[in-house]
């Protein structure tokens, strides 16, 4: 069985400096929804566009220097690297913070979890 190579790093940067991340888990809804409309077939025959949206649940290590103010965090980028050169790296553009908490435990270090959402995302 020959080895496979996984996805790299993901980094959060705010006002131009990186966090790492421990995890992050993405739900991005399409904003597409069925037209139901009084037909025949009692069924939807269509769909309507609307708006996509990404929220972000995001747990980082909190380092010693950290932001004065998790909870006013506004125009921040995360990225997902790829393992090796070559590879699309995806970025979720302008996260804003819809909430944050903190996490402390005996055996881990602290710990940041934070909402986002994001009004973009880019595979380059």
């Amino acid at each position: 069985m020959a080895l496979k190579e996984y996805v790299g790093s993901i980094v959060l940067e705010v006002d131009g400096k990186e966090y790492e991340v421990i995890d992050l888990n993405v739900d991005h809804q399409t904003g597409k929804k069925a037209v139901k409309t009084m037909n025949r077939t009692g069924r939807a025959l269509g769909y309507h566009k609307g708006v996509e949206t990404w929220e972000l649940s995001v747990t980082a290590a909190i380092p010693m220097e950290e932001p004065a103010d998790w909870e006013s965090i506004e125009g921040a980028k995360i990225t997902v690297f790829p393992p090796s050169e070559g590879g699309l790296r995806e970025t979720y553009q302008d996260c804003v913070c819809v909430s944050a908490g903190r996490k402390y435990s005996v055996e881990n270090e602290a710990r940041i979890d934070l909402k986002l959402s994001a009004l973009n995302h880019i595979k380059e």
